[in-house]
């Protein structure tokens, strides 16, 4: 099937176009810096320009998603790629990346729905009761009026179990709170002259902007974090 409309291969433009909506951190520095490290070979045309046909743009895909699910350095994507063209180029599929257990619904922070009571807290997440003591003492799960934790707690406590794993403390993590208290404070900045309208449609519009910010900012850290992390291997 035809790349574009009036040829079988695509320009690096057209490339970045199509990859961006799954990694939207990457650039076209990225991919020339790719191909310089030889990880790509896209072909020229007489002009010097670059044409990436199908097999190029899958393989740029697999380098991107192990780099965003994986974090593995160039040197292991290198191996991976040298396995799969001594296998006749056949790449292989990427697992899905390794995520916190977790058996609860998402959303915004606001959502409400779950109520654990301190024991059910601790067995659906395998914490010991002087872990669960730490993460209280530092603010990172806090029992409700009536002794009672919602969904985000289970979500904390999961995540701080598999931190605990690799010999993190209660108090290292006491930064995400911090993190959150700072970004809640800059999105109230935000939305604050829509909430002050106490009518249906001002809340719903601030409670929808605030939907909006929250999913930017993932997408803002998450790109930023991969791009530290690549850093450091």
């Amino acid at each position: 099937m035809p790349l574009s409309r009036s040829r079988d291969y695509l320009s690096i433009g057209e490339v970045l176009d199509s990859v961006r909506v799954e990694f939207p951190d990457v650039s076209i520095s990225k991919i020339r810096f790719l191909e310089s490290e030889g990880l790509i070979a896209p072909k020229r045309t007489d002009s010097g320009y670059r044409m990436f046909y199908e097999p190029d743009v899958a393989r740029l895909r697999f380098i991107l998603q192990l780099q965003r699910d994986h974090f593995l350095p160039l040197k292991v994507i290198r191996e991976r790629l040298a396995e799969a063209d001594s296998n006749g180029g056949l790449l292989p599929q990427v697992p899905s990346a390794p995520a916190v257990e977790d058996d609860v619904p998402k959303g915004p922070a606001n959502v409400q729905g779950a109520s654990l009571t301190r024991s059910e807290l601790l067995k659906a997440s395998g914490l010991t009761e002087p872990q669960l003591a730490e993460l209280e003492d530092f603010g990172l799960v806090t029992a409700g009026e009536m002794g009672s934790y919602d969904e985000n707690d289970l979500l904390v406590a999961k995540a701080a179990r598999r931190f605990f794993e690799y010999g993190v403390q209660a108090r290292h993590l006491k930064m995400y709170r911090q993190f959150a208290e700072r970004e809640a404070a800059f999105f109230e900045q935000i939305v604050t002259p829509v909430a002050r309208r106490k009518d249906p449609q001002g809340q719903a519009d601030a409670a929808r902007s605030l939907g909006e910010l929250a999913s930017l900012a993932k997408q803002m850290k998450d790109a930023a974090l991969r791009a530290s992390l690549r850093e450091l291997l």
